[in-house]
């Protein structure tokens, strides 16, 4: 018998810990930078309002509809049209490859809770701390190390179950992330930098905004919203009948757009307070923060419940996208749950080994030279320019038009009040989701540069 949710809360807390890993902590901040600020918040709202709450509902639908996971939902509902079911393998592979180097920027996390600990930036200049971690992003063992134990962390956890391991961790640890978000962002208002940080984020600057802005805000929702990766598909065959999808839908959305400000407010003030770039990029955690920790009262502690938080939001994502994997592995192998995940960590832990050992060069050294990239960078790069995007294309298009149109009015009204709703959902499932992930794609891999489209 498959297992359920045991509350509504209980699935609420665990999609929120799958959506705000480390793409609001990590992600967010520096994409907000690179992209102005004030005007490219507002488009990510309505990113997350428009196209990803809709989104959001139709791979719960495509889920609880089937009660499998994102093959298994694929291949049931696609009928005689087999070739539907790619979208479902998306939604396997995806998940496989982020976890594999997501393991490894977060096994950073740890190391930076142990270096913190030991309060290891005093004394040292930015460029010292920043060597740090350029340090330890090219020692091999160190970094297969933490690698391991995360992994490690991530599977047992989703060796308990969905309710005593997924569901019990997830709420503990959403519960966690947010008093520590409170904290933090509590002590910025006191940094002289916090108003400064107020008028970036949220006053409008049309002159730093372009068009490809507009679509990196549409990726930003989905990525932070953990949509195409198959996910919510398998979340969504966890739910009962009765429980309203644009309801619990629209609960996720807004609570990560609210996390995600928080985040940024955790951010921004202190980076404005010491005279920071705000568009530093990926590099803000590791090699600017923790020489900022070491300028404020309190340091080590800082720095230590920052790395911890960091960890925490990564660890909700990874049971996410080790379940996702095992899940499928149970499904399409009818194997039990332990030998699915011990199977999942095992191959994401040695498929990630390349990008743990991406800075020391130790494994495939010309890969930057024939790639232009590290490992590591190169599988992000693939999963976020054409496995999510394209993953979410067929999802959307699949709901929209080859799902019967009887069963996605059925499932959408379960449990819903605003019926009203369905018609508008309906329509921009068929048509605005698809085109618009389309021009994403487009615009991602090179093909048409609309920046330069419309600036003729």
């Amino acid at each position: 018998m498959r297992e359920h949710w045991s509350s509504k809360l209980g699935f609420i807390l665990a999609a929120l810990g799958s959506a705000i890993g480390l793409g609001v902590l990590w992600k967010f901040p520096y994409t907000v930078g690179q992209n102005g600020g004030g005007l490219f918040l507002l488009a990510y709202i309505c990113c997350i309002l428009l196209i990803g709450i809709p989104v959001f509902v139709a791979e719960l639908m495509l889920g609880r509809a089937a009660q499998r996971a994102s093959v298994g939902a694929f291949d049931h509902l696609s009928g005689d049209k087999k070739a539907w079911v790619l979208g479902g393998w998306l939604g396997l592979i995806s998940p496989f490859l982020i976890m594999s180097f997501y393991s490894v920027i977060a096994g950073y996390g740890i190391s930076y809770i142990l270096m913190s600990l030991n309060g290891f930036y005093e004394g040292l200049t930015a460029l010292e701390v920043r060597n740090v971690y350029r340090t330890l992003f090219a020692s091999a063992d160190i970094s297969v190390l933490w690698h391991f134990v995360f992994t490690i962390l991530a599977l047992l956890i989703v060796l308990s179950g969905v309710r005593k391991g997924v569901e019990y961790w997830s709420k503990l640890m959403m519960r966690a992330l947010f008093v520590i978000l409170i904290f933090l962002v509590c002590f910025n208002t006191t940094l002289p930098g916090f108003r400064e940080a107020l008028a970036f984020l949220f006053y409008p600057d049309v002159a730093k905004f372009q068009f490809s802005s507009l679509l990196e805000a549409l990726g930003l929702a989905f990525f932070t919203m953990s949509l195409g990766q198959g996910i919510m598909i398998s979340y969504g065959s966890y739910m009962r009948k009765g429980d309203s999808l644009p309801k619990m839908a629209g609960i996720v959305g807004i609570s990560v757009i609210i996390m995600s400000i928080l985040a940024a407010l955790m951010v921004f003030p202190v980076v404005f307070s010491y005279g920071f770039e705000p568009a530093a990029g990926p590099g803000l955690i590791f090699e600017t923060l923790p020489f900022l920790f070491g300028k404020l009262p309190g340091s080590v502690a800082l720095a230590t419940i920052f790395f911890v938080l960091f960890v925490f939001t990564a660890l909700t994502s990874a049971v996410a996208f080790v379940e996702v994997i095992s899940s499928n592995l149970m499904e399409i192998y009818n194997w039990d749950r332990k030998r699915a995940v011990y199977t999942a960590c095992t191959a994401t832990f040695i498929f990630g080994i390349p990008s743990a050992l991406a800075g020391s060069g130790l494994l495939f050294g010309e890969w930057d030279a024939i790639y232009r990239m590290n490992f590591l960078d190169t599988i992000d790069k693939l999963v976020n320019v054409w496995v999510i995007p394209v993953g979410g294309l067929i999802t959307s298009a699949f709901v929209g038009w080859r799902v019967d149109a009887a069963l996605t009015k059925s499932e959408f009204l379960d449990g819903a009040s605003l019926t009203w709703l369905f018609k508008p959902w309906r329509f921009f499932m068929r048509y605005l989701v698809p085109i618009l992930i389309l021009l994403i794609i487009l615009q991602n891999s090179g093909l048409i540069d609309f920046d330069k489209l419309f600036s003729h």
